[in-house]
């Protein structure tokens, strides 16, 4: 007889990952908010609306940060210590995503 928890179906998004992109996006609004508004005018070469771009483009890279966190929502599922080391690589990557979402965001304007 085949054991029940090998029948069971799992999807490939949590019931979480509204929220996990939103926290994505909404952390790197934050960021991305604090070096725009103590930026000032900026440099005149870089035109009049570059806050438009960082601004739109690093929430959502980090929303998408967000979604790729939640898919290797199986991985942190696992069992024992090797399912605490894809938490903390898991997490590990979600600052680098971050941090790489500001670099994207940011580039051309304060970021050369």
């Amino acid at each position: 007889m085949t054991k029940s928890e090998n029948l069971v179906k799992r999807t490939l998004f949590t019931p979480l990952l509204t929220k996990r992109m939103l926290l994505g996006g909404a952390i790197a609004l934050a960021m991305v908010g604090f070096f725009v508004i103590t930026a000032g005018h900026g440099d005149p070469s870089w035109g009049t609306y570059w806050r438009v771009k960082p601004l739109l483009l690093t929430p959502f890279l980090g929303a998408i940060v967000g979604l790729f966190f939640d898919l290797s929502q199986p991985l942190r599922d696992i069992k024992g210590w090797l399912g605490k080391v894809f938490l903390i690589l898991s997490l590990i990557g979600f600052f680098i995503g971050l941090w790489m979402s500001m670099i994207l965001g940011l580039a051309g304007t304060m970021w050369n």
